[in-house]
């Protein structure tokens, strides 16, 4: 019965992990998982938590940092509006610190001005910088270094 008694462990574990997304509890509960199986099988008390200790610290020193550096990487494909953020513009309307009307990616998109002192003249090229709901923020190109 002592196998069951480590899946409650596992699945308390699982619980928090869900809410704390550390990946400490998560192998945790994975470690939970491998007593489970050592209890299963008829190994004693001592064996368990030997065999939870091999597998948390296991988990802690080599799965763990492994996971954190794949989960800090930037994806390799930007989609949605952060595809457009770096992109060349023409201005359609001119473009204020409020207003304005650019083609980008052949589309038209509602656009403002970075700097809000600059206004930037029809047919001018822009980088957008960041979008903001359905509006492109945009720099004129022949101002940037």
């Amino acid at each position: 019965m002592a196998w069951f008694a480590w899946l409650l462990a596992a699945a308390a574990l699982g619980v928090a992990e869900f809410f704390t997304l550390t990946l400490v509890f998560g192998l945790m509960a994975g470690a939970a998982l491998v007593a489970a199986v050592v209890a299963g099988v008829g190994v004693g008390v001592l064996g368990q938590f030997v065999a939870l200790g091999v597998a948390a610290a296991a988990g802690l020193v080599l799965v763990r940092p492994v996971a954190l550096r794949a989960m800090a990487q930037q994806p390799l494909a930007l989609d949605g509006t952060d595809a457009l953020i770096g992109k060349r513009a023409e201005v359609m309307q001119e473009v204020t610190a409020t207003r304005g009307l650019i083609k980008l990616s052949g589309e038209e998109w509602s656009a403002r001005a970075l700097d809000e002192t600059l206004v930037i003249p029809v047919g001018a090229l822009v980088d957008v910088m960041e979008i903001e709901g359905a509006t492109a923020i945009v720099y004129p190109r022949e101002l940037l270094p």
